[in-house]
């Protein structure tokens, strides 16, 4: 049996339409586009069609559009917000379910500053009361608030389109999780960031989308306005090919996701007769692709191990913070079981098969692992 790929939210095959159009723009695009020479003019060219591209999709404005890296777009997307109202205040509001990049720059930041963070709670399903953000960022002294577009590990939706702030507070809004899967709010945000691979781009390719009219101010080292890639040099090719997956991603949309969000459905009914087993998230307003449950008296990684054995690559642990298998601060603020926890999400390609295989399989994996543990 070939591999399945059921962690698609961290990575995903490359969109056929970003790959033809990566291929091209490598022969043309390789040069600085800020030179003054013919290759320069020529990678200049390609950066500006592939900004022209985004900001078409996504229905905001070219100059209101930056390429650089996710991790670079979160970061210097939010606390350039921030930077620009020190002199209001150095107070930070979040839900406590933020991506692990928001808080850690949230914390680094008003560290500096001798500033606050407040982490407002969410209820069980992971979902922020959009009154409590909003009443936390009362009281002059609120720099920034950010809200995610959907939970980049249990598919909850937010409400990042129904934050009227008080006292012009600007609004960072995190999409890396979501961007090419849901539409942007119309209103109240400032700053957006997304992630190509979270619409089968290239790896490595982020955007920031800095509103017309925003105070915005580079909070690291540089220039203080928005630049492509912080300043250093462009990623010319895989900014185009980028652009290329989020249009092809988002004509598919209707029917990928539909198909997807079947399949989900599927996982989350026979997960939820596994014994002492917790699906996490909401069941209706999630992110299509991603679903997310917890198996008591079992370890993450020994379940993501076995199913890879059998031909399953799924994730666990912090969705952020893979790599240490440290618990989950998402399921830890929702309440929910932290340990023993895998998120399977589903890429573009994924077959019904392929998810009755993992499905057919799933309840003897997690049976025999617990004999082995004396259970």
């Amino acid at each position: 049996m070939a591999h399945a790929h059921l962690d698609a939210a961290a990575g995903a095959p490359l969109h056929p339409a970003a790959r033809e159009v990566l291929e091209a723009a490598l022969a043309r695009g390789y040069a600085d586009p800020r030179a003054l020479h013919g290759p320069g003019r020529d990678a200049r060219l390609l950066l500006a069609n592939a900004r022209e591209a985004v900001a078409d999709v996504l229905g905001v404005r070219r100059d209101e559009v930056w390429f650089t890296s996710p991790l670079d777009a979160v970061q210097r997307g939010f606390l350039g917000l921030a930077e620009a109202r020190r002199h209001v205040g150095t107070r930070l509001v979040l839900p406590g379910v933020e991506h692990a990049h928001v808080r850690h720059a949230a914390h680094w930041w008003t560290r500096l500053h001798a500033g606050e963070v407040v982490e407002v709670p969410v209820d069980a399903t992971g979902r922020v009361d959009e009154h409590d953000l909003v009443e936390n960022a009362v009281g002059g002294s609120t720099a920034a608030v950010a809200c995610q577009l959907a939970n980049h590990e249990v598919g909850t939706l937010q409400p990042a389109g129904a934050l009227p702030l008080p006292d012009g507070v600007p609004l960072f809004v995190d999409a890396s999780a979501s961007l090419g899967l849901l539409d942007l709010p119309a209103q109240h945000w400032a700053v957006a960031a997304g992630a190509a691979t979270s619409w089968a781009g290239p790896p490595g390719i982020g955007v920031l989308l800095v509103r017309r009219g925003t105070r915005w101010t580079n909070p690291f080292p540089g220039d203080p306005e928005p630049q492509d890639f912080g300043g250093a040099l462009p990623d010319v090719a895989g900014s185009l090919a980028a652009a290329a997956a989020l249009q092809a991603s988002l004509a598919e949309r209707e029917e990928v996701d539909a198909r997807r969000r079947r399949l989900v459905d599927r996982i989350r009914a026979v997960a939820a007769t596994l014994p002492d087993t917790e699906v996490v998230g909401d069941p209706v307003d999630r992110l299509p692709h991603l679903v997310t449950f917890s198996c008591l008296y079992l370890s993450g990684e020994a379940l993501v191990r076995e199913l890879d054995r059998a031909g399953f690559g799924v994730a666990s642990g912090s969705a952020c913070t893979a790599s240490t298998l440290e618990p989950s601060h998402v399921l830890a603020a929702m309440g929910a079981l932290t340990h023993g926890n895998v998120r399977i999400s589903l890429g573009r390609d994924v077959t019904e098969q392929q998810v009755e295989d993992l499905l057919a399989l799933l309840p003897d994996v997690v049976g025999r692992l617990r004999s082995e543990v004396g259970l």
